[in-house]
């Protein structure tokens, strides 16, 4: 089942922002999720519950699933700085 993908302006600039490579990656892991529904996702707890995190190297991409056939990415952030 393919999801729709949208982007909050935050994971815009935070992507215009980065290196061309990692963007790439990111956006592509996004675009496999969103085909397939694979990759290293993982639900998040306590005050972040409701929403979920998909790992890509270094870069943690945080996002939600709005509705039943979309994902909102509201977030990416290097991994030190994540959480």
């Amino acid at each position: 089942m393919k999801r729709l993908l949208a982007y909050r302006p935050a994971a815009q600039r935070e992507l215009a922002h980065m290196d061309w490579s990692d963007a790439g990656r990111i956006v592509r892991a996004l675009e496999s999720l969103a085909a397939t529904g694979l990759g290293d996702v993982k639900a998040l707890k306590g005050a972040l519950k409701g929403r979920y995190r998909l790992r890509v190297g270094k870069w943690r991409i945080f996002f939600t699933l709005d509705q039943p056939g979309s994902i909102i990415v509201t977030d990416v952030d290097n991994r030190g700085q994540a959480y």
